[in-house]
């Protein structure tokens, strides 16, 4: 009995280390992207079926998109995707990523207290801050050069008012997910992305206030970091995640998703 005992126990330690070893082994590309991709669920979607489609794994490192592109810049991805254009197409030029595709697209709302205590209400972004910075309401800015926080900049600025945010205004250097946190338990007006929006929980007393400006359009792209500045970037397994997510059958994926019967993101490549 002890014999057996102990023979079964290494044949099933070497079926256990030899599943291991396939495991550590299977091939994976490395993705730099944003809060709002990670944070909105979408991702917990679309990387399943893509690891079905293609056998390889994503491993997700999830930043504000500047961030997300220095990593990349460093090497240390071998994908790119993201929503900030300019700054995509400023990678791209300086030689760190190749071609930019676009992938799909949302928009950005403005939260804040249903009360709305600035009068913010409406569909003008540049109109609604204004009024913020003049009654000096408490804003919560992310204040880590995302592209959420790149967009809010763009916003501040249409409304001449760069300089002069408001008594109110404060950067907290997070995700768009403690931001909201951080509005919620203190009253105070975020500029959000939608889908992380309709993924949060802890929405207290807040609501959107401001949505449907033509300037809140929010784009991301994809793009495979350039092997030419880092020889060990994957290239041929990174260009397989952007074909796919651009091909029909990843745009599909990304269309599928959907929070209370609210599509988050809407697929636009090849526009």
């Amino acid at each position: 009995m002890t014999f057996k005992f102990a023979f079964t126990r290494r044949v099933l330690l070497c079926a256990v280390f030899a599943s291991s070893s396939v495991w550590a082994q299977a091939p994976s590309i490395v993705m730099s992207s944003t809060t709002s991709t990670e944070q909105s669920g979408l991702f917990a979607q679309l990387l399943p079926a893509f690891r079905k489609a293609s056998g390889l794994d994503v491993k997700v490192v999830a930043l504000g998109t500047g961030q997300a592109l220095d990593m990349a810049r460093r090497g240390d991805a071998d994908v790119v995707f993201v929503h900030d254009q300019a700054a995509e197409e400023k990678f791209v030029a300086d030689g760190f990523g190749l071609k930019r595709l676009p992938v799909m697209y949302n928009d950005f709302v403005l939260i804040g207290p249903k009360a709305d205590p600035a009068a913010a209400r409406g569909q003008d972004i540049v109109a609604a801050l204004a009024k913020l910075s003049a009654s000096n309401t408490a804003f919560v800015s992310r204040g880590d050069k995302s592209g959420t926080h790149a967009a809010e900049l763009r916003f501040w600025k249409m409304a001449n008012l760069a300089e002069k945010k408001g008594g109110g205004y404060k950067e907290c250097g997070c995700g768009m997910g403690p931001a909201l946190n951080i509005a919620a338990s203190s009253g105070a007006y975020v500029l959000a992305d939608r889908a992380t929006w309709l993924n949060f929980k802890n929405r207290a007393d807040l609501a959107i206030l401001v949505e449907g400006d033509k300037r809140l359009f929010n784009q991301y792209g994809v793009m495979v970091v350039n092997p030419a500045k880092h020889a060990h970037v994957k290239q041929a397994d990174a260009q397989k995640f952007v074909d796919w997510i651009t091909s029909a059958a990843g745009q599909a994926t990304i269309a599928d998703y959907k929070i209370g019967g609210q599509q988050l993101f809407f697929p636009n490549a090849g526009q």
